[in-house]
């Protein structure tokens, strides 16, 4: 028998265990300290009861920061991360594009920049969890809202509907992405904790069957994770299927708006899917801000009802290339190149106010000290680069591209180029032959910009809102060019089936239709610019000279390349490209003035910059270490 004393010891131990245990397990749940590596015994995953998220049974928060590994190049990933664990958040969001990873039909990329498993896999190296939202569709102000152009080949094609015709290129894409995702889901040991089922289709809403159809196409593809849906509060009835957590996306708390999700899913856990800390720019009007004041009061006012939140954007990152989306409301506008979004971390990475207020708010309710910030990279400032060479388009056509013969114009999509797949970005040239001049109507066919030549002499322009041009008359035959630009789909909204670029129909000449046509495809693809730069040609830039052309220059670095900012003052509109990585566009109606130009995208030494400029080139581009988005405008 054991002694008195005994036992009290072994009841003070078995106590003691019971309280380590009990602390182990708080610990364990805690939404700050729970990390997706250190857990343990999984089989429950997120679930809602009575009002509340639970993860293994335990009460559970979702603090998230969206983030797009698309927007962000790969070596800043991680520190990007960091930074959402500095300021607080446990969950990481993110679209997946599903145009940049089937460009071409049946041919899928998910490596380098596109590597969504080494993505995922980091986040949950850097204690995040992940909410995925795989769309198909995704707007997030990306061309066509993330859906590739290619399907838009078929005259009849119904998006964001059952129509077979997209129904089978969505069963395709998921058959292979779900070889990703599936595995890195929670209750297979990896951080997804949640999916969300399309996106905000409560504005779209044109087929009752088509949520349903996109649920089943999760589940059945090895989908287990709690499911959510996304909408705004007008969308919110209209998007909602059954077995999927409906959550709600806005900007200003109005009165009852959390209390509106009650209406239409009872005793369930609230969440906010997008709070949206700031606000996106389009070309020709203002850089928008969102007080940051305000934005913390907003967010203070959500945690405080016991709802879960995830702040869109966190980091907003960068529009690369031609991927930039646009609206269409009263009038077509198309999105900058900067995804700054006035987000909480700028589209360089940088700390904003905002990071520091909302870093004080999370800290008081975890009630213990956050990581450190990471230190901010520096940024440089390389001064003046002269873009010494410059070659014509009109030049390089002979020799680098073959045209597309056609009685009629062709857009852009249905081209027969990339496997059959058509082109989905840049530039298209129309080439036709006139005689006389007159009278050129587009009826409403250039999508979206067209640039009028008569043989190399530029006449003039035609877009949305000027749709005839004078033609002088000539003698003889003369080359009609049209070098039309796609400048970016409509991204959200009703009109995402009429979103073909090019010329979608015929173009008059006094009111008689153009025929034959030679089409030049004008992609702007990394082997295309590799192949520019050996074509004979390039030539010294004169004092004065107009495009459409391409310039070069050359940017050396002594040191370690840091970040830095393009500066086009003097140039008017086009695209720059550094070491082959297409930076995007520029503009010189604004509001975004400065490019941003990666560090790890440069190297020591020697760097190529190369220039497509429509119209009106300057000599020289500065480098800079400060951006400039342009004149602000408060949100309203």
């Amino acid at each position: 028998m054991w002694p008195c004393g005994g036992r009290r010891q072994r009841r003070l131990g078995a106590a003691a265990l019971l309280l380590f245990v009990v602390w182990l397990l708080l610990r364990r749940f805690n939404w700050s300290e729970l990390t997706p590596l250190g857990l343990w015994g999984r089989t429950l995953g997120l679930q809602t009861e009575n009002s509340q998220f639970l993860l293994e049974g335990m009460p559970f928060r979702i603090f998230g920061g969206s983030m797009h590994y698309f927007r962000v190049p790969r070596e800043y990933w991680e520190d990007r991360m960091l930074k959402m664990k500095a300021c607080g958040l446990n969950t990481l969001t993110t679209y997946v594009p599903w145009n940049l990873h089937e460009q071409q039909r049946g041919k899928f990329d998910f490596s380098q920049n596109l590597d969504l498993e080494a993505f995922l896999s980091l986040a949950a190296k850097n204690g995040l969890w992940v909410i995925l939202r795989p769309g198909p569709y995704i707007c997030s102000e990306w061309d066509l809202g993330g859906l590739p152009s290619w399907l838009l080949q078929d005259p009849e094609m119904q998006l964001r509907t059952t129509y077979k015709g997209f129904t089978e290129a969505v069963d395709a894409y998921f058959d292979r992405l779900m070889r990703v995702v599936v595995p890195l889901q929670y209750k297979r040991g990896g951080p997804i904790i949640a999916v969300q089922v399309e996106n905000e289709y409560g504005s779209y809403a044109k087929d009752p069957n088509y949520m349903t159809y996109v649920k089943m196409a999760l589940l059945k593809r090895g989908i287990v994770e709690l499911l959510m849906t996304s909408d705004n509060k007008n969308g919110l009835s209209f998007g909602l299927v059954e077995g999927a957590l409906a959550t709600v996306n806005f900007q200003k708390l109005e009165p009852g708006l959390l209390k509106y999700l009650d209406t239409v899913q009872r005793d369930q856990p609230k969440m906010v899917m997008e709070y949206w800390t700031g606000w996106f720019d389009n070309w020709g009007g203002p850089h928008y801000v969102f007080d940051a004041d305000e934005m913390v009061t907003t967010v203070a006012s959500v945690l405080k009802t016991g709802a879960s939140i995830n702040l869109y954007m966190f980091h907003g990152g960068t529009n690369f290339g031609f991927m930039n989306g646009a609206l269409e409301a009263d009038e077509y506008k198309s999105d900058v190149t900067s995804y700054d979004y006035d987000a909480v971390l700028t589209e360089a990475g940088d700390y904003t106010s905002k990071f520091f207020k909302l870093r004080q708010l999370f800290s008081v309710i975890i009630g213990h000290p956050l990581p450190l910030p990471p230190m901010i990279e520096s940024k440089a400032s390389y001064g003046a680069i002269l873009l010494h060479q410059y070659i014509s388009l009109w030049d390089v056509l002979p020799s680098l591209l073959q045209p597309i013969k056609s009685e009629f114009p062709v857009n852009m999509e249905n081209l027969h180029l990339n496997d059959s797949t058509g082109q989905s970005y840049g530039y298209v040239l129309y080439e036709t032959v006139i005689f006389g001049g007159g009278q050129l109507h587009t009826r409403n066919h250039v999508r979206d910009r067209a640039q009028v030549f008569v043989n190399t002499v530029y006449v003039g322009e035609l877009d949305y809102n000027t749709v005839e041009l004078f033609i002088p008359e000539g003698q003889g035959f003369r080359q009609l060019k049209l070098l039309v630009e796609n400048r970016g789909r409509v991204n959200y909204g009703l009109a995402l089936n009429e979103q073909r670029k090019g010329l979608i129909g015929d173009v008059f000449l006094n009111k008689t239709p153009l025929r034959n046509f030679k089409i030049y495809s004008l992609e702007m693809k990394p082997a295309f610019m590799k192949s520019l730069q050996q074509v004979s040609g390039w030539s010294s830039v004169p004092d004065y000279f107009v495009g459409p052309a391409f310039f070069r220059g050359r940017l050396w670095i002594e040191q370690q390349p840091q970040d830095t900012f393009l500066k086009l003052q003097g140039w008017e509109k086009g695209v720059v490209f550094v070491n082959g990585q297409n930076l995007g566009r520029y503009w010189k109606i604004g509001p975004q003035e400065t490019l941003y130009l990666p560090g790890p995208w440069l190297k020591k030494g020697d760097n190529e910059i190369v220039i497509f400029e429509e119209r009106t080139a300057g000599r020289i581009i500065q480098s800079v270490d400060i951006p400039y988005l342009g004149r602000t405008q408060y949100v309203d």
